[in-house]
């Protein structure tokens, strides 16, 4: 329903306003991925419902004369389970948490290194220069991390910035980052629980999940929104924290077979670029595209 919604949105901006460029976003594919992952039975049908839609818009815009591009900035993998960087470097003494009204809070401020969680990559800032090389040391010794990028690999990869952190951390094809930093579930803080994009150091692509373990949980949800109806404040906290229910990541580089595509209506535009792009040339081509 919401990619319907978006792109019979997109239809009516294109024949109302006439924009010289629309970006349309149908995220209908991006959340069973992540879901069940990518060889999931259920997956076939949810390529065909997108590309049914995609298909009407790109009919739609295409009667009208305009050029098309479709464009998936990643491609998803299956994974098999999650690292957990945040707790391995509580565990060395690292990363310090706050205790307030029972519940563990991230003391960046306090912590020697502590890692922000994208997906398959995790950018970890440490505070003192001196101890860049032991928490390196410690994070390319866990499980499913495949790489750490320091300050003489960050260049080559583009991750040179000045707020990247000063190591970067790549998962294994089959792994990705959570951003968990407690012990103990208990502890977690409220936000752990609820769909918070603002509070979490971290992407959550768990918040995808209604906690399995929670009886009758259509029922509580319906409880939560009516009490937010009647404007009582409450967390809607039914979010699992089971990392393990994710089977499908994205954000390190992939096989040629399974990465991201680039399908343009205008094959003429894209001769020099000899079947492959590098991320950084889509706004080149789609400056092209709009007025070559």
């Amino acid at each position: 329903m919401s990619s319907r919604w978006i792109a019979a949105s997109a239809r009516k901006v294109f024949d109302e306003k006439k924009p010289t460029l629309t970006l349309v976003y149908l995220p209908h594919l991006d959340y069973n991925l992540q879901r069940l992952g990518p060889r999931h039975e259920r997956i076939r049908e949810d390529v065909r419902e997108v590309d049914e839609v995609a298909g009407e818009l790109i009919e739609h815009v295409t009667r009208a004369g305009a050029r098309v591009v479709v464009l998936s900035e990643y491609a998803i993998t299956e994974v098999s389970g999650a690292v957990h960087i945040n707790r391995a470097l509580r565990e060395a003494g690292l990363l310090k948490v706050r205790l307030e009204l029972g519940e563990e809070k991230l003391d960046a401020g306090g912590s020697h290194a502590f890692a922000v969680a994208d997906h398959q990559v995790a950018h970890i800032y440490v505070r003192d220069a001196h101890r860049v090389d032991e928490v390196r040391k410690l994070v390319a010794g866990l499980r499913g991390v495949e790489a750490v990028l320091g300050a003489d690999e960050k260049p080559a990869h583009g991750l040179d910035h000045a707020r990247s952190g000063e190591l970067v951390a790549i998962s294994q094809s089959d792994r990705w980052f959570s951003y968990y930093f407690w012990l103990d579930d208990d502890k977690a803080p409220d936000y752990a629980r609820t769909v918070d994009i603002h509070r979490k150091p971290g992407y959550d692509p768990v918040e995808l999940f209604i906690d399995p373990t929670l009886w009758f949980a259509a029922l509580k949800v319906g409880k939560k929104l009516a009490q937010k109806a009647l404007g009582f404040r409450m967390l809607l906290d039914v979010i699992s924290l089971d990392a393990s229910l994710v089977k499908g990541s994205h954000g390190r580089p992939t096989a040629d077979d399974d990465g991201p595509i680039f399908i343009s209506s205008e094959p003429s535009l894209l001769e020099d670029s000899q079947g492959t792009l590098a991320a950084t040339d889509v706004k080149a081509l789609l400056l092209r595209h709009l007025f070559d």
